[in-house]
């Protein structure tokens, strides 16, 4: 029979389901503000996509390696935690674009350095021109004098129909697309313009055109690197997050997958959650798992809410290969590359992966860990609109493993072949990149409504603040502020 867990004497209770980062950072928030904590997390690790894995005797990030810096939100957890001095940014190499139309030598270059999500600031740039050519730099620069017309008014706009309208289809092909598809998974015809790009469509208005919008919000953003890491891996956020919350006295179990959650007016506390083998009470309840998920547990306390459930984030499988390969030595592409669909070799075979991230040309820390001729290289396959058999994400580990090394000689321009490999590895990643498509914003919106009906009830996660560190742990650590304040007396359920 299973036991209820009651919270300490005189001391308010908080449960908080799903590990992640937003639920790990809810916790410590929690904590701090003196509630008894519990969290509770289904799978076998806390973390979710921000976790390491070790290949080739190397302890490497299996999913985000890095956060954005247009915020201090991450850089300022990180120095409550302790890591201030550990947060590095990439060489200044930058990234490089890999087009499609001829020999894969010759259409790749260096990814355009003065955009948004490949938007340019001026069409004109020299970067630009060489990228999509000068009779599409000459379309894309009427940007400047046409008149915006219902762009910046009509409710839902696609990122796809801002660019498209405003600079035309090869601004789109080549710039946006790759971009959108290395970080969301998704054609721009399908993302919400201002879940993808707050503010834009604003700056749009104030500025009159597109290049002008985008060139306002780079100005203002904050001078350096666009994105930051951690020496080590951005997988030591979630340990410095986990040691801080079990050295306060939290309680973290893992393999806990909640099956129930009702609210109760018993004196135990406002909400009961069920696992398999035991019943906890809580004054609040923080849901920091995926939207499919928290919809699931919460849609018979919360009437209407079942209405709103999001679609399955989309899949994505990351191939890491470690080589011994001098040749890499002088990062032939940067950082890595952005690969445009329709990519083909020489011979006729398509480039399957989306991105390819060159670690070791990315993170000093980690050059240094491999040493000359060690390199690190990962490879990111799933776009959105695949099906069955021709969705990469679905592939056997071996079939992948086979296509990243085809993949990898294209897309760094130089042989890379079994015998090079020291050790690989497959991970897999389901819904982590949650929904971004137009109408996700109105869907947050009436969530939100709904959640704010209940007391001691919060929901956070990048489902509704929106993809990436920095968006996610400044909205919960907001929300968690609100929700904590307004119940610091014992509620009414």
């Amino acid at each position: 029979m299973s036991a209820r867990r009651q919270p300490k004497a005189d001391t308010r209770s908080a449960v908080v389901v799903g590990g992640g980062i937003a639920g790990l950072t809810a916790a410590r928030d929690l904590l701090q503000r003196g509630f008894d904590v519990t969290v509770l997390e289904a799978d076998d690790h806390f973390g979710g996509c921000v976790t390491s894995h070790e290949v080739a005797g190397l302890t490497l990030d299996a999913g985000a390696d890095s956060f954005s810096t247009r915020s201090k939100a991450v850089a300022d957890l990180v120095s409550e935690l302790g890591l201030r001095q550990n947060i590095v940014y990439p060489a200044p190499g930058g990234a490089w674009l890999q087009l499609p139309g001829g020999d894969p030598a010759e259409t790749a270059q260096p990814l355009p350095a003065t955009g948004i999500l490949g938007i340019p600031s001026n069409p004109r740039d020299p970067a630009v021109v060489r990228a999509i050519g000068n009779t599409a730099a000459m379309r894309a620069a009427l940007d400047k004098v046409m008149p915006l017309g219902s762009l910046v008014k009509r409710d839902r706009v696609s990122l796809a129909e801002v660019v498209r309208e405003r600079m035309g289809e090869q601004v789109l092909a080549k710039l946006v697309t790759p971009i959108a598809a290395g970080v969301y998974s998704s054609d721009p015809s399908v993302l919400d313009v201002d879940v993808v790009a707050p503010g834009l469509r604003a700056a749009m208005a104030k500025h009159g055109s597109l290049g002008a919008a985008v060139g306002s919000i780079r100005a203002n953003a904050p001078a350096g690197s666009a994105v930051g890491g951690l020496t080590g891996g951005m997988n030591r956020l979630t340990t410095a997050l986990v040691d801080s919350l079990r050295e306060g006295g939290a309680r973290l179990i893992s393999g806990a997958r909640v099956r129930t959650i009702r609210g109760t007016d018993s004196s135990g506390g406002s909400w009961a959650i069920e696992t398999a083998h035991d019943i906890f009470s809580a004054d609040l309840l923080v849901m920091a798992a995926d939207g499919p998920t928290a919809v699931g547990l919460l849609a018979e306390s919360l009437p209407g809410l079942r209405e709103e459930a999001p679609a399955t984030g989309a899949a994505v499988a990351l191939v890491t290969l470690v080589v011994d390969l001098p040749e890499l030595d002088v990062n032939p592409r940067g950082t890595g590359v952005l690969v445009a669909p329709g990519v083909t070799t020489s011979s006729g075979s398509s480039v399957v992966a989306k991105a390819l991230t060159h670690a070791t040309a990315k993170w000093q820390w980690l050059s240094e860990a491999t040493g000359p001729g060690g390199h690190v290289v990962r490879l990111s396959y799933g776009r959105a609109g695949g099906h069955g058999q021709d969705r990469p994400e679905t592939w056997s580990d071996e079939r992948l493993y086979e296509q990243a090394l085809a993949d990898a000689r294209v897309l760094l321009g130089v042989q890379v072949t079994g015998e090079d490999v020291v050790g690989w590895d497959v991970v897999r990643w389901v819904g982590a990149l949650p929904s971004a498509a137009v109408g996700h914003r109105d869907r947050v919106a009436r969530i939100r409504a709904l959640i704010g009906r209940e007391s001691g009830l919060e929901v956070v996660g990048a489902w509704l603040s929106g993809t990436g560190l920095a968006a996610v742990v400044a909205d919960t650590r907001a929300r968690i502020a609100k929700l904590s304040g307004a119940n610091s007396s014992s509620p009414s359920h």
